[in-house]
Parts: C-alpha cells; sequence; structure tokens
C-alpha cells in the first residue's frame, strides 16, 4: 500500500511538471501590404504583440526587417514588409493568432515555427549578436 501511494505522488508530480512546462518557443515571420505607412505597421504590429501578451505569452525579440522584394507576387504584390516576432507561448496560442493574421488584411504572408534546442540556441546567439552591433 505504502510503494502505491508512492508511486501516485510521483505520477502526479510528473503530470503537475508537464502541465507547468507546457510553453513552447516559436518564431513568426509575417508579411505585410507594401503601401502601409510606419504608423500602420507599428499599429500591426503591436496589435499582435499585444494579442500574444494577453494569451499568457512573452515576447522576447521583435526585429523589423524592412522592405523586401518578394519571390513571386502575392495578391499582386511584388514587395512587402517583413517582421519577426520570437516568442513563448502555450501551442494552443497558435491557431487563434494565426486566425488574426488571416482576418487582417494588412499581413499578405504569415508562417510560424515552434523552435526546437537547436533553432532556439541559433535564436539566441543571433538576438545576441545583434544587440551587441547596435551597441557598438
Amino acid at each position: 500500500m505504502n510503494r502505491l501511494n508512492v508511486f501516485i505522488k510521483f505520477a502526479a508530480h510528473k503530470i503537475i511538471n508537464f502541465k507547468i512546462s507546457n510553453m513552447n518557443n516559436y518564431e513568426t515571420v509575417f508579411i505585410m501590404n507594401p503601401v502601409l505607412s510606419e504608423d500602420q505597421i507599428k499599429e500591426t504590429v503591436n496589435k499582435f504583440v499585444s494579442f500574444i501578451k494577453t494569451h499568457k505569452g512573452t515576447v522576447n525579440h521583435e526585429e523589423n526587417w524592412g522592405l523586401k522584394k518578394l519571390k513571386y507576387t502575392i495578391q499582386k504584390k511584388k514587395t512587402g514588409f517583413y517582421y519577426l516576432l520570437d516568442f513563448v507561448s502555450e501551442g494552443k496560442l497558435i491557431n487563434n493568432l494565426e486566425v488574426e493574421f488571416k482576418r487582417d488584411e494588412r499581413v499578405i504572408r504569415w508562417k510560424t515555427i515552434k523552435l526546437d534546442k537547436f533553432a532556439l540556441e541559433y535564436s539566441i546567439k543571433r538576438r545576441n549578436k545583434l544587440s551587441n552591433n547596435k551597441k557598438a
């Protein structure tokens, strides 16, 4: 009987730890309409950042890649403003975030990737390199 209680406590502890560590690292790159003004771009980005934060996520890094030429036309556009968001959240947030991307007519394309440990290491190194370049 005593062994059974120990096993149940151990199993319950593992389940609790699993639920706590359900947060994953994600990276989203989205392309916005090239006719947007600087204020509209900031407003769009702030909308998605606040969406992530209100759904218990944290944004680790934001990066504006600027206006770039597309490899092929998307919605009759040849250029677009690229933006990167690096954040931590639960997996169920991603579906809701992608629904928000679909609803926003200013966003013409997006891609969200769950980072594994190697991609996460690379992302952190890249982020640190960018911050060192800004300081110099």
